[in-house]
């Protein structure tokens, strides 16, 4: 898949493998995790990765964050092939690129006040005097809607949708140019949950960060993105503008997600195009198309050959037959 030279984000067949073991006498084996994935992202925008878990998410997520060096590929942000980069120059990025984690439960200290969940990365990265790294987490508090008397409390005495107000304040306090969300609304009540995306959506707007936004859920791919990608055992099989990806998906893998998210729009559906079966092994190397085992489309060629990625309209395939419907 193509990428755009003037994105905050560029992505260009980036790979993550991982070698473990298979017991005493069997020997090793790979995980391809990450299997060669292409994207970009511009400055201000959302792009959305969704898929089944196991899909590789959270890898991408590790890869782009710069927790983990990619296997192959190149990860360019801001330019800067963060590959291939000295320690010195992924550490001078790493304030950029800023995250949240999925469970603000687990994400945050329960020893440590909300003033010094806020401070500490000022801290570790030595901005400012204590006066104003105080001041700067009062401004942070305001900006995500809590209250000053909230500084000196601990997480267990805010709720879930508290907290995850808490876990976004604090990725934000660097100034990040992108910070990439991890399913972070996914352990909220429903209730919650539209309140953290409007709160993520109005500090986009106010501070022109770029999201990577991870999720399942393509109800809420569909109230946030940009742009999408959808991936499967490590592979992206299609990507493209939300609106094409909703209206039209060119992918069976693609059109059997949207055929079971529930949705109180439209018309009642009364033919599911759930895929049977589970996932591939992230053991299991077979060749041609990763997803041909559940696909209700699947062809001779499709156990042979892994499908190129093909630009349909506005959006980028890998599949065989995806072209058959255009």
């Amino acid at each position: 898949m193509s990428v755009q030279a003037a994105a905050l984000l560029e992505a260009q067949d980036l790979t993550r493998h991982y070698r473990v073991s298979r017991g005493y006498l069997r020997g090793h084996s790979t995980v391809r995790a990450l299997d060669g994935v292409s994207f970009s992202l511009e400055q201000g925008r959302t792009f959305a990765v969704v898929g089944e878990s196991g899909c590789g998410k959270s890898t991408l997520a590790r890869q782009v964050t710069m927790v983990e060096t990619p296997t192959s590929g190149t990860l360019r942000i801001d330019g800067i092939d963060v590959v291939h980069a000295s320690t010195d120059v992924r550490r001078r990025l790493r304030p950029q690129v800023q995250m949240v984690f999925q469970s603000p439960y687990a994400s945050l200290n329960p020893r440590r006040t909300v003033g010094a969940l806020l401070e500490e990365p000022l801290v570790i990265h030595r901005r400012g005097s204590p006066a104003e790294r105080r001041t700067a987490a009062h401004a942070m508090m305001a900006k995500v809607g809590l209250r000053p008397e909230h500084y000196r409390r601990y997480p267990h005495m805010f709720s879930g949708g508290q907290r995850q107000r808490i876990a976004v304040a604090r990725a934000l306090m660097l100034g990040p140019r992108l910070v990439v969300a991890d399913e972070p609304i996914s352990a909220l009540d429903v209730s919650i949950q539209a309140q953290v995306l409007n709160l993520l959506l109005d500090l986009q707007a106010e501070l022109h960060i770029a999201y990577l936004f991870i999720a399942h859920n393509l109800q809420v791919v569909r109230h946030i993105a940009d742009s999408v990608m959808v991936m499967y055992a490590g592979h992206a099989v299609e990507q493209g503008p939300k609106d094409a990806i909703f209206a039209d998906p060119r992918h069976p893998y693609t059109r059997a997600l949207l055929a079971s998210t529930p949705s109180l729009r439209g018309p009642p559906r009364t033919q599911r195009a759930s895929p049977a079966g589970e996932p591939p092994s992230p053991l299991a190397h077979a060749t041609g198309c990763a997803f041909r085992a559940r696909c209700p489309r699947a062809i001779e060629r499709c156990a042979v050959e892994a499908p190129a990625v093909t630009a349909i309209g506005r959006v980028r395939v890998a599949c065989h037959r995806a072209g058959e419907d255009a």
